[in-house]
C-alpha cells in the first residue's frame, strides 16, 4: 500500500456509507461535503443525511460541510482549501461545476454497469427491466450526468427474487473495493480509461410514489420484477378486495417470484387478457399467495406488509385472515369496480 492520500468525500445517501468508512480507514479524509439537514417525519426537526450523521458521529475531527450550493464561491474556497489529492463523489445530490472541479481528480461511484442505466434510479431500473446482472462503475465526473470515462467496473448476477433494497445494500458493500483500487491505480499512474459507448446508453429516471403499483394484466415475470424492483421504495401498494369487491385493507407487496413456467425474460409488454379467463389480480391460492396474472401466468407473493404493520411472509399474513380464494388485489386508484 502506498502512502495514504488526502481525500475529500462528497455524498448524502446510505449507498456511500461503506466507502466513506473504508476511505477513513485506508486514507486521510480532509473533509466531507453533504446536503443540508432537512425536515423528516411528522415533526419539524431537521435531520442530517445518512452521510452527515455518520461523519458527525464517527469522524468528529474531519471538517463537515453542508452547503445549500456547493458551487457557491464561499463553498468552493473552503473545499479547495482542503488541498485534497482526490475527490470521491457518491450519491451526493448536487452537480459539481467546472470552477469547483478545475484541476481536480474527482471520481464517482455509480450503481450500474455504465453506459447502461445512467440516472437517479439505476438499481430499480435493472430489476424492472429484467437484467440478469448489475454492478458498480467508477467514472470521472463529466458535464453530462453519469457520462464520464469508466475507470473500473464490477459485475454480479441479480437473484430471481432479489429486491431493489437488497441489491442496493449488496452493491453498496462492494463499492469500497472498486474505489480503493481506482485510487491506488491513480497514485501509481496505471489507470485505464474507457469512453462510454453512447449508442448503448439507457436512462433510469427518478422514481416517485406515483410509480408504486403493479398491473396484474401483465405477465407474471413483469409483475414479479415490478414488485421486487420497487421494494422497499416507493413500494407497490395495492388494495385487498373481498369476494363482493369491497375493500378489506391496504397491502404493500414487498417480494414476489414467478410461480409458473414464465421466466425473467418474459415480454415486457402488456399482454391482452381473455376476459372469460381468470381475472388478473385474483388470489388463486390463499395459503401460498399465488395471484393470477396475464396470459394465464401466475406470481407468488413471498413477503407483504399490511398498513401499519411489519413486513411478514405471506403465509403469516394469510393465517390471520380468512381468505376464501375469491379475493383479489387492485390498484388503489382503480377502486373496487
Amino acid at each position: 500500500m502506498t502512502d495514504p492520500m488526502r481525500i475529500a468525500f462528497f455524498g448524502s445517501g446510505e449507498f456511500g456509507l461503506p466507502t466513506l468508512r473504508a476511505l477513513a480507514k485506508e486514507h486521510t479524509l480532509v473533509g466531507v461535503v453533504t446536503q443540508p439537514d432537512k425536515p423528516a417525519g411528522r415533526g419539524t426537526s431537521l435531520t442530517p443525511t445518512p452521510i452527515g450523521a455518520a461523519a458527525s458521529a464517527e469522524l468528529p475531527k474531519v471538517p463537515l460541510l453542508k452547503p445549500t450550493r456547493c458551487n457557491a464561491p464561499e463553498a468552493v474556497a473552503e473545499i479547495r482549501n482542503w488541498n485534497a489529492d482526490a475527490w470521491v463523489v457518491i450519491a451526493f445530490g448536487q452537480k459539481l461545476g467546472a470552477t469547483l472541479l478545475d484541476g481536480i481528480f474527482a471520481i464517482n461511484l455509480h450503481a450500474s454497469i455504465l453506459p447502461r442505466w445512467r440516472g437517479a434510479a439505476p438499481i430499480n431500473a435493472a430489476i424492472l427491466a429484467g437484467d440478469a446482472h448489475s454492478g458498480n462503475s467508477v467514472i470521472t465526473l463529466a458535464d453530462r450526468m453519469d457520462a464520464g470515462e469508466v475507470l473500473a467496473s464490477s459485475r454480479s448476477a441479480i437473484g430471481p427474487a432479489e429486491t431493489a433494497g437488497e441489491l442496493h445494500d449488496r452493491l453498496s458493500a462492494e463499492g469500497p473495493e472498486l474505489v480503493l483500487r481506482v485510487l491506488l491505480e491513480f497514485r501509481r499512474g496505471t489507470l485505464s480509461r474507457h469512453v462510454q459507448d453512447e449508442s448503448l446508453v439507457t436512462l433510469a429516471p427518478k422514481l416517485s410514489r406515483a410509480d408504486g403499483y403493479v398491473d396484474f394484466v401483465q405477465g407474471a415475470a413483469v409483475c414479479a420484477r415490478r414488485i421486487n424492483g420497487l421494494s422497499p421504495w416507493p413500494g407497490v401498494t395495492m388494495t385487498l378486495l373481498g369476494p363482493e369487491g369491497k375493500p378489506i385493507e391496504s397491502l404493500k407487496l414487498c417480494r414476489a417470484m414467478v410461480q409458473s413456467g414464465a421466466s425473467r425474460s418474459e415480454s415486457r409488454d402488456v399482454t391482452p387478457v381473455d376476459r372469460c379467463a381468470v381475472e388478473p389480480g385474483l388470489i388463486l391460492d390463499p395459503e401460498s399467495g399465488v395471484v393470477a396474472c396475464g396470459s394465464g401466468s401466475t406470481v407468488r407473493l413471498i413477503d407483504v406488509q399490511p398498513a401499519g404493520k411489519r413486513i411478514m411472509a405471506w403465509p403469516d399474513f394469510a393465517r390471520g385472515r380468512r381468505l376464501s380464494g375469491a379475493e383479489r388485489l387492485a390498484r388503489p386508484d382503480v377502486g373496487a369496480g
